[in-house]
């Protein structure tokens, strides 16, 4: 049986720090909440992770990179709960290199219509800081996941989930080796054709291995350990 890791997601908010730390304290408590949501849910196969709230280019760029190092993160989930100024994401977008699925989402599911106020429309500007991150990550061609919808609907939090297994599988997949025999040349770059581009575009490294070194190391297994190998199967 394949094993797969234990893999986390990491979950992370974009505001900045025009509107005081009163803000940012609730943005980080609204965070907190979805993310314990989410991982109580029973729908998500993987754990999702919260990150501090990212306010600042370096900031953003030193989390992303972090989440390249680590072996455990098989993605990023974004959500720009106030407005966030997409030209700070930049740098950080395009060095980071896990999948990343956007969360258009409100903390409310509905509006205060009796008690709404200023603060409140500053504190909760989703519907503009995830637009304003939209229009960067299109105009830097980055592919990426997009669910819409309060993050305490089962189907949006389904759609999750759904990323979160593709992501793994990119994640898992970008560092497969393929054996193929009595190919051409090794490691030509001009003659190796649709290998050269899997391992541009997957990751995959499709190495090429000529028949009698199969065959030498076919003939060095024992009958014996055929058998015990086949028996244990």
């Amino acid at each position: 049986m394949l094993a797969v890791k234990n893999y986390k997601f990491w979950f992370c908010t974009g505001s900045q720090d025009l509107y005081g730390d009163e803000c940012l304290h609730n943005v980080a408590g609204h965070s907190k909440a979805i993310v314990a949501r989410l991982n109580e849910s029973g729908v998500l196969p993987y754990e999702v992770v919260w990150k501090p709230t990212l306010i600042t280019n370096e900031l953003i760029r030193k989390t992303f990179n972090e989440a390249n190092m680590d072996e455990d993160v098989a993605g990023v989930i974004v959500w720009c709960h106030t407005f966030s100024p997409a030209k700070s994401w930049i740098l950080g977008l395009k060095e980071l290199r896990k999948p990343i699925l956007h969360l258009h989402t409100q903390y409310n599911e509905e509006l205060p219509y009796d008690t709404i106020d200023m603060d409140f429309m500053n504190e909760n500007q989703a519907a503009h800081g995830d637009r304003e991150w939209g229009h960067i990550v299109t105009r830097m061609g980055i592919e990426r996941k997009v669910v819409v919808g309060h993050w305490s609907d089962p189907v949006v939090q389904g759609k999750i989930a759904s990323w979160q297994r593709t992501a793994v599988g990119i994640v898992e997949s970008s560092h497969i080796r393929v054996m193929r025999v009595a190919d051409n040349m090794r490691n030509v770059a001009v003659t190796e054709g649709d290998k050269v581009e899997a391992q541009i575009k997957f990751g995959w490294e499709v190495d090429a291995y000529p028949v009698n070194e199969i065959a030498e190391a076919v003939a060095a297994v024992s009958q014996s350990d055929t058998n015990a190998l086949v028996d244990e199967y």
